[in-house]
């Protein structure tokens, strides 16, 4: 039997950090045995936020491809490519644009959130008002039948059916309507408490070297109340040990959560074991990062094969869909 396919995209906005590993990218390394698997650089994507930079977006977008690599994306089991390397993509956002009706855009709730939080980039752009309907080409084109996703990133799948459904009434089409696969995203602290975001400038790189971990987990903050070393503490408040929760063996979680209660382990020495830890479980990929860094040929190939695969299905859904609006 034909295994279901799968879409995912990720944005090149610098090196991948626990967040988007924890939160998307492991879930994919999961998932890529189960299904014939299709994963994204969305570089058309990122334009919609970093369109005045192009050296940063180049030098991202290479970087983003090695840090999948490292942390497990399989170029065997997957096409793994850049969205412009497969220009389809634009061709059906073009067509689909010219179909979605206006209010589907402006009622999508990250629209307005977005707009609100982000000040420092003018996102008043006919691309990022249309970001739903480029994100609903990527899915489309590809005929996914599951998308993984975030709860918050459900309005925009939903979206993606809903042009679907349409397109499918005006043109007699048959794309088929994607379905969810909804992924536990654990929270993720950053270094300064709030949840871990490149805006905020407080991310854990994943393929960070021993030393920069270090640094990074010695500046995380802990429960503000505690003022001396032997103060009862809080661990249900500190990101410290929402890190233990992630990387610490069980029994080691429960003794450190008892001895915080108590007072009888410093948060320094509890920074510097949670260090230790991450650096071990992250170990293996920044091994792995170095190795490909030594070898950019075989990213290269990875990137130029992984473009034919996706343009072999991209070309074939491209031309139906040409046909069916009189093109």
């Amino acid at each position: 039997m034909a295994k279901k396919r799968l879409l995912s995209g990720i944005q090149p906005t610098g090196k991948m950090h626990l967040g988007n590993y924890l939160g998307a990218v492991s879930n994919w390394v999961n998932l890529q045995d189960d299904y014939d698997s299709v994963f994204l650089i969305v570089d058309y994507h990122s334009l919609t936020s970093v369109y005045e930079n192009p050296e940063k977006l180049r030098a991202d977008k290479r970087d983003l491809v090695i840090d999948l690599l490292s942390v497990g994306i399989d170029p065997e089991k997957c096409a793994l490519c850049y969205q412009s390397d497969v220009p389809e993509h634009c061709e059906l956002h073009l067509i689909l644009s010219m179909m979605t009706p206006l209010p589907w855009l402006t009622r999508v709730p990250t629209y307005k959130s977005k707009m609100e939080e982000i000040k420092d980039k003018d996102l008043n752009t006919y691309g990022f008002l249309g970001y739903p309907v480029l994100q609903a080409a990527d899915i489309l084109l590809y005929e996914a039948d599951v998308v993984p996703v975030g709860q918050d990133q459900l309005p925009h799948l939903e979206l993606t059916r809903e042009i679907a459904r349409r397109f499918n009434h005006l043109y007699k089409g048959a794309f088929p309507e994607p379905m969810e696969i909804l992924t536990e995203t654990p929270a993720i602290p950053g270094t300064d408490g709030r949840k871990m975001s490149k805006s905020y400038g407080n991310t854990i790189p994943v393929t960070a070297s021993p030393d920069e971990i270090e640094k990074l987990v010695l500046k995380m903050v802990t429960d503000p109340n505690r003022v001396r070393r032997n103060d009862p503490g809080n661990p249900d408040i500190c990101s410290v040990f929402g890190y233990h929760k992630l990387f610490s063996a069980k029994t080691r979680q429960s003794e450190i959560d008892a001895a915080c209660r108590k007072g009888e382990i410093g948060c320094f020495d509890c920074k510097k074991e949670c260090a230790a830890q991450l650096i071990e479980t992250l170990r293996p990929f920044h091994e792995k990062r170095q190795a490909l860094l030594a070898d950019p040929s075989y990213v290269d190939e990875v990137l130029k094969k992984g473009a034919e695969k996706a343009r072999v299905i991209a070309q074939r859904t491209i031309q139906s869909a040409r046909q069916l609006v009189g093109l």
